[in-house]
């Protein structure tokens, strides 16, 4: 098997089209939508949420149903274990030779989901940069348990600021990346991310964004909270913590079962938990829509707009095949 930037060449001298990217913030219809479609164009579907990776989440990742899968090939979903770090350079990885494989087999890999970094490295490759390195890790997480928490964001808007713009104040890991690349070789995350320009194009794409009028989206997001504590997300997160996984763990940290174990705990009841998941998708969801706005590649559809999406795709692929 060639490797991926190899295959990316070979697929434009071959006059097919390598992906498509189906984007959109949370609860939006991604999946419904993605399953149509593959119907139409005859494609698999690839997977770009960054919770969906892990095993044993279903029910606060809202994973594909196994019918679902069933119907259309879902490649991406369940690869690691709840504390297994998992990273865009990991991602990209996993995704390279799958999507390789998906077109030697005359299929249209179409990427489906909500983490747009993801889809970013995935069309233009990585930002390059030092190795993590554990000694510095282990002390950043010594100084944040000796000063308390927020002492680590506090440092890297006295550093990097640009980087702190851009990330969340409760993202840990990225905020220990950026401030590990910094103490490393002393040059801000954001200056390499200027330098690299994610200007090489890895792999070409077609880029669909859907989303909904923010009421629709809004209403849409709390049922779907009140389905998955109506599933078992209670009942879901206990086993995982019963299995050992903390829940100061990247995974565990995520939308729904942070609150839930904090509910758990003891520190919220079930009602405030349902109304911080709701409250906190809500705002994720917003990042989400600012992040994929930021690229004008990406084209723009009502999320309801099956036949639209379906006839610029269809007209892009025979554009590029010609």
């Amino acid at each position: 098997m060639s490797r991926f930037s190899d295959f990316s060449k070979g697929a434009e001298r071959r006059g097919e089209f390598p992906v498509v990217l189906l984007a959109g913030p949370t609860a939006a219809g991604k999946t419904s939508l993605a399953i149509e479609l593959c119907a139409r164009i005859s494609a698999e579907i690839v997977n770009a949420d960054s919770m969906q990776v892990y095993r044993r989440m279903e029910i606060g990742t809202a994973k594909p149903t196994l019918e679902q899968r069933r119907i259309v090939p879902h490649h991406l979903i369940d690869l690691v274990d709840p504390d297994e770090p998992f990273d865009a350079a990991r991602y990209l990885h996993f995704a390279g030779p799958v999507i390789e494989d998906i077109r030697e087999r005359g299929k249209l890999p179409l990427v489906v989901g909500g983490t747009g970094l993801y889809m970013k490295v995935l069309t233009l490759g990585l930002c390059p940069g030092p190795a993590s390195d554990p000694e510095v890790k282990r002390r950043l997480i010594a100084d944040e348990k000796s000063k308390g928490p927020g002492q680590l964001y506090s440092d890297l808007l006295r550093i990097d600021p640009e980087s702190a713009v851009r990330i969340h104040p409760n993202d840990r890991q990225r905020i220990i990346r950026a401030l590990d690349v910094f103490y490393q070789g002393g040059v801000p995350l954001s200056i390499l991310q200027k330098g690299h320009g994610f200007k090489e194009e890895l792999l070409p794409a077609i880029k669909v964004f859907i989303n909904l009028e923010r009421e629709a989206l809004y209403e849409r997001i709390n049922r779907r909270v009140d389905r998955m504590i109506e599933s078992g997300l209670k009942d879901e997160v206990e086993g995982l913590l019963a299995m050992g996984y903390t829940a100061e763990l990247k995974s565990m940290q995520s939308l729904g079962y942070r609150q839930m174990a904090a509910h758990i705990a003891g520190a919220v009841s079930i009602h405030e938990a349902a109304y911080q998941i709701k409250r906190d998708t809500r705002r994720y969801a917003k990042r989400q829509i600012t992040w994929f706005r930021g690229d004008k590649e990406f084209r723009s559809f009502d999320a309801g707009d099956i036949e639209g999406i379906y006839d610029y795709i269809r007209r892009a692929i025979e554009e590029f095949r010609t």
